[in-house]
């Protein structure tokens, strides 16, 4: 796979806001999964959502893929209020989620993967059929436009690697439109160089103009493309950063428990022994 090209795309575009949730807030029963969350998504601009397992990432990421309809505060989708009715009505908004499992069909070769549910065809009545020359020629095509050069469009997707594959699907929401790109914890299972190749193609749908969601736990990977930053803790918001505004010792220190973890450190020292007391030398010291 080559590097993305250099885009003037952020420059070019006007920023304006394609999603904001405004107080949002989301109840199963008496349990309180999202209390009070804001988020801002612009064009050309990444939005990162930070926060370790339990802290409402999952339920913000269903919100606005239409999974579940919000509870309380506002959703507007292009300064429109609105109420996302399920996922393909998100889709037709242009709001595309990459989930972390992908939903790939590993033995299915990386073009039929790349249409998969979308698939043109040809011929009419009882000859039609699928039109697998222009699926091949697209994927390749689109690939190539986001610096993905495969060796194989016919080769199973599930012989590519995990970086491979989610760049794949960056890809797919790019060429079938998507203006907001949500993606949940895209480098979680990924090693070093993996985690690089697929925030360069993060980066690359950023500059191509949307608006992407970047989920994750890793305050490092956050902070090399982002431009906004929301912390979640238990489902609340526990900081709302622009890249400017905060540095990524002080973003990992937030994400790490703060002031929290300062306090457990205390609690961790060591007790002073004996020794440190003036208390009598143990048995077999020399006086």
């Amino acid at each position: 796979m080559t590097a993305p090209q250099a885009s003037n795309g952020p420059a070019e575009t006007d920023r304006r806001a394609l999603v904001e949730l405004d107080h949002v807030s989301k109840y199963y029963g008496n349990i309180k999964a999202l209390q009070d969350v804001s988020l801002e998504v612009r064009a050309g601009e990444i939005s990162c959502v930070l926060g370790d397992n339990g802290a409402g990432k999952s339920t913000l990421i269903k919100i606005i893929a239409g999974l579940h309809r919000h509870d309380a505060g506002t959703f507007l989708v292009d300064g429109e209020e609105t109420t996302l009715a399920n996922p393909r009505d998100a889709l037709d908004r242009g709001i595309a989620t990459v989930y972390q499992d992908l939903a790939v069909v590993p033995l299915m070769p990386v073009w039929r993967n790349f249409f998969l549910g979308s698939e043109p065809t040809t011929g009419a009545g009882p000859f039609k059929r699928l039109d697998v020359r222009l699926m091949r020629e697209t994927t390749r095509s689109a690939l190539l436009r986001m610096g993905i050069d495969l060796r194989d469009v016919d080769q199973p997707i599930g012989t590519l690697s995990g970086g491979e594959r989610q760049c794949v699907a960056i890809a797919r929401a790019v060429h079938f439109g998507a203006k907001v790109l949500v993606l949940d914890e895209p480098t979680a299972a990924l090693g070093v160089k993996q985690s690089g190749v697929v925030l360069k193609y993060v980066a690359a749908a950023r500059d191509a103009g949307l608006g992407v969601v970047l989920i994750t736990h890793n305050p490092h990977h956050a902070y090399l493309v982002g431009d906004r930053f929301v912390l979640l803790k238990r489902g609340a918001m526990a900081g709302s950063h622009t890249r400017g505004s905060i540095t990524l010792d002080e973003l990992t220190r937030q994400m790490a428990g703060g002031s929290e973890l300062e306090e457990l450190s205390h609690e961790l020292e060591r007790s002073p022994g004996p020794d440190a007391q003036g208390g009598p030398p143990a048995k077999g010291d020399t006086p």
